[in-house]
């Protein structure tokens, strides 16, 4: 029972460590007053915990996904709204994991200037320009066809 009981205390701790960053507080378009906790110059549009997930574990961070977890002031139900990311900021002894992020702040304005940068978001805004050039040689293709 006793090293139950101590199994619990770490891992209670071990949460401690952790904060989270759900993606209200980088969106750029909610108000303080629904989440966003950092400058609106600074924000995202419509970032999602996956992205958060990905730029923060690609720095180096331990990173744990909650899908299902929602922002308590976010009313939106939508998939795209949801999930929260758990960061390890502090060890044990209280010191920064990474020394460049020694707080929630500097973790979620690091965030939000790489999110943009991202292949899934540069693609996207590039795809359309790619979906028009696809039609266009599509339809050299089908021409070439009937021929």
């Amino acid at each position: 029972m006793a090293a139950s009981a101590t199994a619990t205390a770490t891992s209670r701790a071990d949460k401690e460590r952790f904060i989270c960053i759900y993606p209200a507080y980088l969106n750029n378009k909610k108000t303080i007053a629904e989440g966003r906790k950092i400058p609106i110059d600074k924000a995202v549009e419509n970032p999602t915990s996956t992205e958060i997930q990905d730029v923060c574990a690609a720095v180096g961070f331990n990173v744990l996904l909650e899908k299902n977890k929602m922002y308590p002031r976010e009313w939106n139900r939508d998939v795209q709204y949801r999930g929260r990311v758990r960061i390890q900021l502090k060890q044990d002894d209280g010191n920064p994991c990474l020394p460049q992020f020694p707080t929630r702040k500097s973790v979620m304005l690091y965030a939000a200037e790489t999110i943009p940068k991202l292949k899934s978001r540069t693609q996207k805004m590039g795809g359309s320009d790619q979906s028009l050039q696809q039609g266009e040689g599509g339809k050299k293709g089908k021409g070439k066809k009937k021929k």
